[in-house]
């Protein structure tokens, strides 16, 4: 797979990834909301990210990864594609909706970032410069 559709896949997934992907709420969710611990793969089938609680927000990690994704992070300088945290500090901004920062690792830089749930089993991350105006999307499914 090209290092671009790494790129694309990581930094709308998140990012790749994957990305996670909700805002942590105080009291319990169901096992169908992302904001129960839930692994989300993105459109390559090449990436899986794994959300949850992180001091009250939500974050993902890497859990699973093709070969040649994992290669291709080595190339851009992360060491290890499985186990990087991808999502950070996501917070709930609507229905349905968080914002947050995804680390794009085969470009080792960390973007504004949206997540949108059109439905319980899929979520839209878009990943973003210049302040949100300019922005990528990508779907990605519950594992």
């Amino acid at each position: 797979m090209p290092a671009s559709r790494l790129s694309t896949s990581l930094a709308l997934g998140l990012a790749l990834g994957l990305a996670a992907l909700t805002a942590v709420q105080t009291h319990a969710q169901p096992a169908s909301s992302p904001t129960a611990r839930s692994a989300w793969i993105n459109p390559y089938n090449d990436v899986k990210v794994e959300t949850g609680d992180c001091g009250g927000k939500l974050c993902g990690w890497v859990v699973w990864a093709t070969p040649e994704a994992e290669a291709e992070a080595r190339e851009a300088g992360t060491a290890k594609l499985v186990g990087t945290q991808l999502l950070y500090d996501y917070r709930e901004t609507g229905p349905n909706a968080w914002e947050g920062h995804v680390f794009v690792p085969d470009m080792g830089r960390t973007f504004y970032s949206t997540i949108t749930r059109p439905d319980e089993n899929t979520l839209k991350i878009s990943g973003c410069i210049l302040g949100g105006f300019i922005c990528k999307s990508q779907l990605w499914h519950r594992a």
